[in-house]
């Protein structure tokens, strides 16, 4: 039976990488040898990593803006280290925008490294909208926002006019929907949601602004370095490369961006209106807010949980309960998810309402 994966992170990716990527295990580029033990120096691999980082500028629109692209180990949250490390200064202070967990961690971490503004949170409405009319201090080395929200479904439609860097975690919404990419001076994502397996950590980086805090960083944690080497200062993630690379193939296929946005826009409209639709769900999140990538809601009545769960597993749906700190559900509808999938789960949702 066909699975529909609602999987937050990991999560689907398309069929033809899961194809790809499992004949590169058995024998990558007809060498005799797997992908997992080829030499990261190989010249079948660096041809993997120069073609991946060319992609990601491609689609972004980045190509000749003075940006670069890394792919690093750590995860996201590694990232939250990694930001303030090489941009707030020496005695400076950075700014950030407080909208979920994720958000939360970043400025924990960022609070280790010097003054850090909270410019506005949702804490308080249980980060059920994004906060609108802050300001952002002129003094800042930077401002830090998180473009989409997977646990509480909420996404940033506009992003502030700064006069200070602007750095974006776009981990559940990167190569999505269309933005301005060069508006931002950093942007990072862990694979894990629309481009990889987990294990890979992409990172899009405007060089100008490095190398200005004062402080001396780490070899390890110092994106200049990381530069400096074209992304193999270390040994980086081979196969989650690989599949990054194949899924950014399959999108510029497709037709880019623009094209996934109208793809992901049909999803999200599709479930969004049986939510309001139907009688016995409600959603979490803001409508203006509403995440296209994760869209969170509950039922009217948990007397109906029991029912509802055993439906939607029946029906072939798999990772659709809500994030374990918030409960409900969550349907987190990434680039490779089929509208099919999402039509599968909208019969559910009205057969329980036929049956109630």
């Amino acid at each position: 039976m066909k699975k529909h994966n609602y999987s937050a992170g990991p999560c689907i990716l398309p069929q033809e990488v899961f194809e790809k990527s499992a004949q590169a295990i058995l024998d990558f580029n007809n060498s005799g040898l797997s992908i997992l033990e080829i030499s990261h120096r190989s010249k079948d691999f660096v041809a993997v990593m120069d073609e991946a980082r060319a992609l990601v500028l491609e689609l972004l629109g980045l190509e000749g803006k003075g940006y670069e692209v890394l792919f690093l180990g750590g995860g996201a949250s590694m990232q939250f280290l990694m930001v303030p490390y090489n941009l707030m200064k020496v005695d400076g202070k950075a700014a950030y925008l407080d909208t979920g967990t994720w958000a939360s961690s970043a400025i924990k971490e960022a609070k280790l490294f010097g003054e850090t503004v909270v410019v506005a949170s949702s804490k308080s409405e249980n980060y059920n909208h994004i906060p609108k009319g802050y300001s952002v201090p002129a003094d800042a080395d930077y401002f830090h926002c998180t473009s989409n929200n997977t646990i509480f479904g909420t996404q940033m439609k506009s992003f502030p006019e700064v006069n200070v860097p602007l750095v974006c975690d776009m981990s559940s919404d990167i190569f999505s929907r269309v933005l301005d990419f060069s508006k931002f001076d950093l942007i990072y994502a862990g694979a894990q949601k629309n481009m990889g397996p987990a294990g890979a950590t992409l990172v899009v980086v405007k060089t100008e602004i490095l190398g200005k805090t004062g402080r001396t960083i780490p070899s390890m944690l110092d994106y200049q370095q990381h530069v400096s080497k074209e992304s193999m200062y270390n040994t980086p993630p081979v196969f989650p490369v690989y599949a990054s690379l194949l899924t950014l193939q399959w999108l510029k296929k497709l037709g880019g961006i623009a094209a996934i946005e109208k793809i992901n826009e049909a999803k999200a409209n599709l479930l969004y209106n049986e939510i309001d639709r139907n009688p016995l769900f409600k959603g979490t999140a803001a409508k203006d807010d509403r995440s296209n990538m994760n869209v969170t809601f509950l039922l009217n009545d948990e007397a109906h949980q029991e029912k509802f769960d055993s439906m939607w597993k029946a029906a072939g749906i798999s990772g659709l309960a809500g994030h374990r700190s918030v409960g409900g559900y969550r349907a987190s509808m990434y680039n490779a998810l089929p509208i099919e999938s999402v039509q599968v789960l909208v019969d559910v949702m009205k057969e329980l309402e036929n049956k109630i």
